[in-house]
């Protein structure tokens, strides 16, 4: 009889011990949850992104032609009104990257707005007045804004392969 009595008690332990294991596992898939990212272009995550400081770091010593294949987390300043098919990204409150979508194999949503993570290639170039008009354009602004660019532009960009908007 008492060994009986023992082995419900231990039992009912195991059991009991069982439980609070799965409670646990299912904290952490809530907390997964709460870092939810709807995926654009290639499968990527965000272990690994540097932020937007750390990555302007890099900007700053880049001379136009390098390219360094980078992954970084930043917030979003604007995105193409037309079709999504680039945005910029707050560097520093001062600095802002230019992102475009590797060989336009994919589109943010025209509202997108709040944290992304980008995986691709970063790199320096001067932009053209008459790309900066178009983008101007795309942006929606007035003609007079669009007709005070008159001089070319060194500019941070990046090529996405993969982006990552925060939900």
């Amino acid at each position: 009889m008492k060994k009986l009595v023992l082995f419900l008690t231990l039992s009912l332990a195991f059991i009991a011990c069982k439980n609070e294991t799965k409670t646990t596992e299912n904290k952490l898939e809530d907390i997964k949850e709460d870092i939810a990212y709807a995926s654009f272009g290639m499968e990527i995550n965000d272990a690994d992104a540097l932020s937007s400081d750390r990555m302007m770091v890099h900007y700053k010593t880049m001379k136009e032609g390098d390219t360094i294949n980078s992954k970084m987390r930043a917030k979003i300043n604007e995105v193409c009104s037309a079709k999504g098919c680039w945005m910029t990204l707050d560097m520093d409150g001062e600095n802002e990257v230019m992102v475009k979508f590797k060989d336009y194999g994919f589109f943010m949503p025209l509202n997108a707005e709040g944290e992304v993570v980008v995986n691709g290639k970063a790199f320096v170039s001067e932009v053209s007045v008459e790309e900066l008009r178009h983008y101007a354009e795309d942006a929606g602004k007035s003609k007079e804004e669009i007709e005070a660019i008159t001089e070319p532009k060194r500019t941070y960009s990046f090529e996405a392969d993969g982006v990552l908007l925060k939900q």
